[in-house]
């Protein structure tokens, strides 16, 4: 942002009367409330300082429906892990706290590129820059931070509790919360109170390296109503995957038929490609750091503004997959492949009260670039072999220089996204004690992707480059935004004292748009006939001979694409005004009245809730629930290619909630119809097409329990999902034929029944610890264990017999420490069997073969030390 815009920025922010969790009226804060299913410690434990522990409180605070709540008290499925658990079980990251959700699964190719899903809602093709939104909303404490091509994955040091809501939430959370939300709640800044922590940890991973991090936290007073809070943190992960010595040898000579003299095979003698120079053990390393930082002000006695600030920069090297035609945990690349991913993320929460009222506003503002370099030598590899039989890649294509001399075909891409979000919600909340309560607000968010992808061969000849860009095969460059408007409210009303009626809405307008190019250049010289034949067979369009994508679908001033024009014998002159700096013209785009303008998806709509709650006593919940969520249409950045429309999830839900002395039991049985699901799959040129598929159902149990007596505490929470299609899907997914009627079985890419992708029919986490009481303090042993079952890498039937099931699993972790008045110290060993749990199995390519796999972290031996003030 430049200065002048964040001085607008803030004053806006300032000036704006906003809505958020309401907090004054409230017995306690976020950040002394132990979380599901987390329980108190023992009576015999030492007392806790401000900083060491959370109270020891049975209540369980959770603010699901942006109230605090009990969590018992709330009639929706929510699990929840606080402070203590999310220390006791060493959970930094996205892959840490999600092993402990059993409804939550996940697809990874790197850290920061990971696509969240809930309850089975899931078609495995998802995270593409200009494809679907997520249908998981993501929250860091008020503010969406909900991004595409890859869930942010904030470092977990010093947070409340990490909430997961299953089921749509499309009432107060809306677009992409169709599935599911998860929020990260912070820790925030305590009036009067001066405390910190500082944390060490250093491990070592089994057929790996060496890591570790150091994080601290502190609070401060600042004045009597104004309290500072500040986190500092640096975590190194370990590598694990080997880059082992390859060769490549592509077809040179042609084969031909000593008969027909036509071309049958090639001779493997062409360019030889050798990756010794970049051969090395456990190059997959990540460093992370950043801090956050966040006032608490008290206006006076009604009102509170919290600004807080956080920042975090990642730096990865390497790949985290290994080729499953090479040994464990080894792959094969040739060019190092460095990538960064940070964000910056300015929040601003007001708190207050009008009369009765609870007034909430919450705005931010993120930035989140990213860019990398990516080896695509298994593109050259698999386009080799498929045209062998033509002599390979130096015979069917043009790699050449520009002296006409032959060239090393592979390619390497660099690129990233420059992502911009922000949002603002203003929010109104009656009395929470009254019969008659209503939450009621609007919402608008603005998301920005500068989108670049560029496809490098080296040496490749100018006129067979993206026209102005010599050494690009290929060229992405595209400016993406999509807005989104909200009202939404919902009311609830106390029948009797132990039955409760709500009912909400939620009012919707997306409006997305797209821009720019994508595609191969074409030599300006390179003319077509009427029949789309050259005129000059001398002359190629571009290194892979495409006369349809790129430039030839670039718009002249005729209306007409290049290639059309040149058909049609139309006007041929490109529209230069407008494109994007770097393209060399416009293939994303709408042409009217003379002019371009964006690709555009825009539709409203509602979304609703109902619910009704039955409490026969203290301790006992039943509840019913009838929700919708949705998530908004989009473009396909393919030129040519429709517009695809938004998705529904209707879900019906029965929960129970029930705390009975020490053990505490929840759970919840759903049917989930999934309308007209947005499906994902690689179509022309390895470029993602989306389209609305047929309807899906699942049916699912969830349940989550809890157990404290004495030194001991049981936890345990399972999920059994099954995800299925309800129809027929079609080789083109939006067929309007009914359940692909009349269409060869060849070409039904997913019949009826078809299990969806990624997650598995069942999952279970549990973890039992123990404390007791040696010398000075206390000490703990604990064990954690979680178990997967297998599940579908990819829905299409070739797809998924290409990159292959992911198996189940089931991990064990294992800790043991102790406490002594400020200081703790911990020997832990997580997989401890040093199982390789896939998380993801994938292609480079719409033709590759070569399965690339995703493991968990190996076996991980490590120490944690540290002091509370």
């Amino acid at each position: 942002m430049t200065a002048r815009t964040l001085r607008a920025f803030t004053f806006g922010l300032l000036a704006t009367t906003a809505i958020a969790t309401p907090a004054f009226a409230q017995t306690t804060t976020d950040t002394t409330q132990p979380t599901a299913p987390e329980a108190a410690p023992a009576p015999t434990a030492p007392a806790a300082t401000p900083a060491s522990q959370p109270s020891d409180s049975d209540e369980i605070i959770v603010t699901a429906q942006k109230r605090e709540e009990n969590l018992q008290d709330v009639p929706i499925s929510v699990q929840a892990i606080g402070t203590r658990r999310l220390d006791q079980l060493n959970i930094s990251n996205f892959e840490d706290y999600t092993k402990q959700l059993p409804s939550v699964s996940f697809q990874t190719a790197a850290p920061g590129y990971t696509v969240v899903y809930m309850r089975g809602v899931a078609t495995g093709g998802d995270g593409n820059h200009t494809g679907s939104l997520p249908s998981v909303g993501s929250y860091l404490d008020e503010q969406p931070v909900t991004t595409i091509g890859g869930t942010l994955d904030v470092h977990i040091y010093d947070i409340a509790r990490i909430e997961s809501l299953a089921g749509p939430q499309g009432t107060l959370y809306g677009a992409s919360s169709e599935a599911g939300t998860i929020r990260i709640i912070t820790n925030k800044p305590e009036l009067g109170v001066t405390d910190g922590r500082v944390d060490a940890e250093l491990n070592t991973v089994a057929n790996g390296g060496v890591g570790g991090s150091l994080e601290g936290m502190i609070n401060l007073p600042v004045s009597d109503n104004i309290a500072f809070r500040g986190v500092a943190f640096w975590q190194r992960d370990a590598g694990y995957i080997d880059n082992v010595r390859g060769t490549r040898d592509y077809c040179g000579d042609v084969v031909t038929d000593p008969d027909t003299g036509d071309t049958i095979g090639c001779v493997r003698n062409g360019f030889h490609a050798d990756n010794a120079a970049f051969v090395k053990k456990n190059f997959n390393t990540n460093t992370t750091y950043g801090g956050r930082a966040a006032l608490k002000i008290d206006l006076n006695e009604n009102w509170t503004v919290t600004p807080t600030i956080m920042h975090q920069n990642s730096k990865t090297r390497g790949v985290w997959y290994y080729d499953e035609r090479l040994g464990d945990l080894e792959t094969q690349r040739f060019r190092k492949e460095p990538g960064r991913d940070k964000f910056t993320q300015y929040a601003l929460t007001v708190e207050g009260k009008v009369g009765n009222f609870d007034i909430t506003y919450a705005g931010a503002y993120m930035h989140r670039p990213n860019h990398g370099t990516n080896d695509y030598t298994d593109y050259a590899d698999a386009y080799d072999a498929y045209y062998e039989s033509y002599g390979g890649i130096a015979n069917y294509q043009y790699y050449f220089d520009n002296n006409g001399d032959p060239i090393d075909p592979r390619q390497y891409i660099t690129g990233g996204n420059n992502f911009k979000k922000m949002s603002q919600e203003l929010r109104v909340s009656s009395p929470a004690d009254k019969p008659f309560r209503v939450i009621a607000g609007a919402f608008y968010q603005r998301q920005s992707n500068d989108i670049l992808q560029e496809y490098h061969v080296d040496n490749l000849a100018d006129s067979l480059s993206v026209n102005g860009r010599p050494g690009l095969i290929w060229l992405t460059k595209q400016k993406r935004i999509d807005r989104d408007y909200a009202i939404f409210g919902e009311a609830s009303f106390d029948v009797t004292p132990q039955i409760t009626l709500t009912g909400g809405g939620r009012w919707y307008k997306f409006d997305n748009t797209v821009f720019g190019f994508a595609g191969f250049g074409r030599d300006p010289l390179f003319i077509q006939d009427a029949n789309g034949d050259p005129i000059d067979p001398s002359i190629v369009p571009n290194a892979v001979y495409s006369t349809k994508t790129g430039v030839a679908q670039c718009y002249t001033t005729s209306g007409d694409t290049l290639r059309e024009s040149q058909i049609n014998g139309t006007d041929t002159t490109l529209i230069l005004d407008g494109v994007l700096s770097g393209t060399p013209c416009i293939n994303v785009a709408t042409f009217a009245n003379g002019k371009l303008k964006p690709k555009q998806s825009k539709d409203s709509g509602w979304t609703y809730r109902f619910n009704g709650n039955w409490k026969p006593r203290e301790g006992l919940l039943f509840y019913a629930t009838w929700s919708k969520g949705f998530r908004p249409g989009g473009i396909n950045r393919q030129p040519g290619l429709a517009p695809y429309d938004p998705d529904f999830l209707i879900n019906y839900e029965l929960g129970w909630k029930t705390t009975l002395g020490p053990l505490r039991w929840n759970g919840a049985i759903y049917h989930q119809e999934w309308k007209k699901f947005q499906f994902s799959f690689l179509g022309e040129n390895s470029l993602t097409v989306v389209q609305n598929g047929r309807d899906a159902r699942i049916n699912g149990i969830e349940t989550d329990i809890n157990y404290v007596h004495g030194g001991l505490t049981l936890n345990a929470a399972a999920a059994y999902t099954d995800a299925k299609t309800k129809q027929n899907i079609c080789a083109i997914a939006a067929d309007t034929a009914p359940n692909c009627d009349g269409v060869p079985d060849d070409e039904i890419t997913a019949p009826k029944g078809s299990r969806l992708p990624v997650t598995p029919k069942f999952k279970v986490t549990g973890t039992a610890r123990y404390t007791w009481n040696v010398g000075p303090g206390r000490a703990h042993g604990q064990v954690a264990i979680v178990h997967q079952g297998s599940a579908r890498s990819a829905l299409r039937i070739d797809d998924n017999l290409v990159t292959g099931t992911l198996p189940s699993y089931t991990l064990v972790d294992l800790f043991a420490g102790f406490d002594w008045s400020k200081y703790s110290v911990e020997l832990f060993a997580t997989n401890v069997f040093d199982k390789r749990n896939q998380l993801s199995r994938s292609v480079s390519c719409s033709i590759c073969t070569n399965v690339h796999i995703v493991p968990g972290r190996p076996r991980t031996l490590g120490i944690r030390v540290g002091t509370k003030f």
